[in-house]
C-alpha cells in the first residue's frame, strides 16, 4: 500500500459524528470528486476505506442511498452513483444550490462557517482528490480539480485554517499543494492523520541522521585527503635532504621532526605531536615541518 492509500485509511476512521459535519465532507468529496452536476453524481475510488465510507458519509448528510454501488468489495476501482433527481436535489439543496440552473461550480461558505466543518471538507477534498508523496523521497501534498474556482476558493479557505499553500495548474487541472513537511504535517493532523503526520515526522528525522553521518563520513574522508597530501609534501621536502646534505646535519628539533615523519608516514600532526619527545603542541611540530622546507639540498 503506498503512503498516500495509508494516509486515506487512517482519514476514513475518523468518526462520522455531526451532520453539518458529514456534509461538509460530503461536500468536499462532491467537488473534487468524478462529476456532480444536475444530470447526476458519481465518485470513483481504489481506495476500501473510502469506499466503505462513502455511503455512511451520505447517509448521514443527506439520508439518501446511492441509486448504483460496486457489486463485489473487491480491488480496483469501485464506481458510486446517484441519478436519481430528487436524490440530486435533495444535495443541491443542501448547498445552497438551484438544479434548475446550469451549475457552476463555487464553494458555498456559509456551509462551512464552523472549524470542524472547514477541516471536515477538507478532509473529503482529500478523500476524493489529494494525494501525498512518500516522505521517504519527498515531501508533497496536493488537491486536484478540474474546477478553476473551487481550487481558488479552496486556497482561501486553507488560508483561513492558517495553512499557506501554493497553487498551480497541471493538464487542465488545478492543483493546490504543500511542499513544506512541517505544514504537511500540520494539515494531516489537523483532518484526522496524526499517525501518518508522525510518519512523516519519523522520516524527516532518520533523512536528517543520514545526512549528517554523510556530511561527517565526507568531511573525515577530505581531512584523511588533506593529511596524506601534506605527509607526502613533507616527506618529499625530508627525501631531498637526506639526499643533500643528510638529516643528521639538521637542528636537533628540525632533525627531531624529520625523523618523526619518517617513522610515521600516515600520521595526522595531532597524532604526531602527541608522540614527540617531549610532547609538543599541533602549531609547533607544524611550525617545525613547515622550516624544513626551506633546508634546500645543502643549504644547511
Amino acid at each position: 500500500m503506498s503512503f498516500s492509500s495509508s494516509v486515506k485509511e487512517e482519514l476514513c476512521k475518523t468518526p462520522v459524528c455531526d451532520k453539518c459535519c458529514a456534509g461538509a465532507e460530503a461536500y468536499g468529496i462532491l467537488l473534487y470528486g468524478n462529476t456532480f452536476d444536475f444530470r447526476a453524481v458519481r465518485i470513483i475510488t481504489g481506495n476500501p476505506g473510502f469506499a466503505k465510507r462513502i455511503p455512511k458519509i451520505f447517509k448521514h448528510a443527506f439520508d439518501i442511498e446511492f441509486d448504483s454501488v460496486p457489486s463485489a468489495p473487491g480491488s480496483g476501482k469501485r464506481v458510486f452513483a446517484i441519478s436519481d433527481r430528487s436524490k440530486i436535489s435533495a444535495v443541491f439543496d443542501a448547498f445552497g444550490y438551484d438544479t434548475g440552473n446550469t451549475l457552476a461550480h463555487h464553494i458555498n461558505f456559509g456551509v462551512l462557517e464552523n472549524a470542524c466543518c472547514k477541516k471536515s471538507f477538507v478532509r473529503g477534498a482529500f478523500l476524493a482528490g489529494g494525494s501525498v508523496a512518500d516522505p521517504e523521497k519527498r515531501y508533497h501534498l496536493e488537491f486536484v480539480t478540474d474546477h478553476m474556482s473551487v481550487s481558488r476558493e479552496a486556497y482561501s479557505l486553507l488560508l483561513e485554517m492558517d495553512f499557506f499553500p501554493k497553487d498551480t495548474a497541471r493538464a487542465g487541472n488545478y492543483i493546490t499543494y504543500f511542499k513544506q513537511s512541517e505544514e504537511i504535517e500540520d494539515l494531516l493532523t489537523s483532518i484526522g492523520a496524526p499517525l501518518s503526520a508522525m510518519k512523516i515526522m519519523s522520516a524527516k528525522v532518520e533523512k536528517d541522521m543520514r545526512n549528517t553521518v554523510n556530511r561527517r563520513v565526507n568531511c573525515d574522508s577530505a581531512n584523511a585527503d588533506k593529511v596524506v597530501m601534506a605527509a607526502a609534501r613533507q616527506l618529499d621536502v625530508i627525501k631531498r635532504i637526506e639526499r643533500g646534505a643528510g638529516i643528521g646535519n639538521l637542528p636537533d628539533k628540525l632533525r627531531e621532526a624529520a625523523l618523526l615523519r619518517i617513522a610515521n608516514p600516515e600520521a595526522s600532526l595531532e597524532e604526531m605531536a602527541l608522540l614527540s619527545d617531549p610532547p609538543v603542541s599541533k602549531s609547533c611540530l607544524n611550525h617545525r615541518l613547515r622550516k624544513l622546507a626551506t633546508y634546500s639540498d645543502g643549504d644547511i
